[in-house]
């Protein structure tokens, strides 16, 4: 098991042909990712070699999801672009939209995230400005490196793409059922208590690590959702212990503003939900170790 993503999951990218799509491509197929076509208008019925691999370039996703039974799409669409090729995946009624691109406005996030409810959330949007999903040993869908660790039992959900590197990198010693970059956007589409409730029936995590960061309440809110309904032990993170208050400190969300939005503010209500915080990363991987040895 795995959640979101798994051996079956035929993936299809948008913006395949570009210089990001084609690279990510390749690093898909190398991880034995099943990528099985790629989407553009422009360049439709064309035939591309990535990988070592023969992929078609289809023109909709409707017309790739037909081909080829695709249901999970990879978008390394232009900041412009994003809005409309994250619509149509939708419309197509894809199972899951990785959205990769950074630098997309608030405005569109919101657009198509509101688009998705409309529509009976029948899409997973994860991102944007993420680096995406991976359940190694099984699939990859998005940027993350695929040779840092193995299949295991930790769940590991971050705000952070660098930081999901390192924490998946520090417990390469018991591996990773699936680590999930949320993004670290104001309007994200899934969110830590999404990737929290999904872990939890997830009968191949034993653990969850959380990576939050400065800024908004979704951390409050993820340690909310943890007292109540999550039984799995839950190691967190916080990035942001040393920046000033008042800051607007890397990803668009993370602005402190009072009490709130503060790493210690943030810490505390972890710990409240009985949640043990790290206090840099290496503690925080230390800590999941020492939990998950006691299970």
């Amino acid at each position: 098991m795995a959640i979101f993503l798994n051996e079956n999951s035929k993936i299809i990218v948008q913006g395949m042909t570009g210089s990001e799509g084609t690279k990510h491509t390749a690093r898909m197929l190398a991880s034995g990712a099943n990528v099985v076509g790629g989407v553009n208008a422009r360049k439709a019925g064309q035939q591309v070699e990535i990988g070592g691999k023969t992929l078609t370039v289809y023109g909709t996703v409707k017309e790739a999801m037909a081909e080829t039974g695709a249901n999970v799409s990879v978008l390394f669409v232009p900041p412009k672009f994003a809005k409309d090729a994250v619509i149509e995946a939708i419309d197509a009624e894809i199972e899951l939209a990785v959205v990769i691109t950074e630098g997309i406005p608030v405005h569109d996030s919101a657009y198509f995230w509101a688009h998705a409810k409309a529509k009976g959330n029948k899409t997973r949007i994860i991102g944007p400005n993420c680096p995406g999903v991976i359940s190694p040993g099984k699939s990859n869908a998005g940027i993350i490196p695929a040779d840092i660790t193995g299949p295991g039992k930790i769940g590991l959900v971050s705000k952070s793409g660098t930081l999901t590197y390192q924490l998946m990198y520090e417990l390469r010693d018991i591996g990773i059922s699936t680590a999930v970059g949320i993004g670290g956007d104001p309007v994200i589409g899934t969110t830590h208590i999404d990737a929290l409730e999904a872990f939890e029936q997830d009968p191949e995590t034993s653990l969850i690590v959380m990576i939050g960061e400065i800024g908004g309440d979704a951390e409050e809110r993820a340690a909310e959702f943890i007292k109540a309904n999550v039984t799995k032990p839950v190691v967190g993170y916080v990035a942001g212990f040393t920046a000033p208050e008042g800051k607007t400190m890397g990803h668009a969300g993370a602005i402190v503003s009072g009490s709130s939005g503060t790493a210690a503010a943030k810490k505390e209500a972890l710990e409240a939900a009985g949640v043990r915080v790290g206090k840099t990363p290496s503690e925080t991987a230390e800590i999941a170790r020492e939990l998950y040895k006691a299970l």
